[in-house]
């Protein structure tokens, strides 16, 4: 008795209709009509080990959950997707750089921090994703506007790892008229821990020795902040 057994034909996006290409599409309808798997196929450019490069988008955010998720995978975890080899992983965690440093520069250069909220908008896409806690002082003039910043220290936050005559000697150098700290919580809850409170106090009464203002310590995390002057910290 003979078996007879399906074959599928296997075809490329370049095959596909001009209208189903995600490129195309793009080109045609503007980015925002795509869908995540869509634009990851486009960054892709190209499929493997018979799948095409939509399909292989589609594995990737079906194995990782999210867009998110595939971002904040490590290269190693990306390597083991059929068809991602070093080539499109690359590719992927340079888009994603892209992206994240184009958010950091959507404020205009020289527009005043005015609030908490303008300084967590600021810095958050600069922090975003980040596995270490990053410490941040950022120089303002005369008119609340950040014209440099400084990483002061990078990695677990103590009180004796951010010393206030380190912190202040560059404010004062660049003629700073306040500053701003910023650091993030990599655990994506940003209440404030006691090491954070006792840095906070010890920083604003050394500003207020130099005579240079610290208007607020801004704790960053997952989709939110608190601003340590608005807990009533910085008094």
């Amino acid at each position: 008795m003979i078996k007879w057994v399906a074959v599928v034909e296997y075809k490329t996006i370049k095959q596909w209709p001009e209208d189903e290409r995600p490129r195309e599409r793009l080109l045609r309808y503007g980015s925002g009509h795509l869908s995540d798997a869509q634009l990851l196929a486009i960054i892709l450019r190209t499929g493997g080990h018979g799948i095409s490069a939509l399909g292989l988008a589609r594995e990737l955010l079906s194995r990782f959950d999210s867009l998110r998720a595939v971002e904040e995978a490590s290269s190693a975890e990306l390597g083991k997707i059929k068809g991602m080899g070093t080539a499109k992983t690359a590719q992927l965690k340079a888009s994603f750089e892209l992206g994240k440093r184009l958010l950091s520069e959507k404020k205009e250069k020289g527009k005043p921090l005015l609030n908490s909220k303008d300084v967590y908008e600021y810095y958050s896409p600069r922090l975003y994703g980040l596995k270490r806690e990053v410490f941040i002082c950022s120089f303002l003039d005369a008119k609340n506007r950040v014209f440099k910043d400084s990483t002061i220290s990078e990695g677990t936050l103590t009180s004796s790892l951010i010393h206030p005559r380190e912190v202040f000697r560059e404010a004062i150098r660049e003629a700073a008229a306040s500053v701003i700290f910023i650091h993030n919580h990599p655990s994506g809850e940003p209440n404030p821990s006691k090491d954070d409170i006792s840095i906070t106090k010890r920083l604003y009464d050394a500003g207020r020795i130099v005579g240079i203002e610290v208007i607020d310590h801004i704790i960053i995390g997952d989709g939110d902040y608190v601003s340590m002057k608005e807990k009533g910290f910085l008094l």
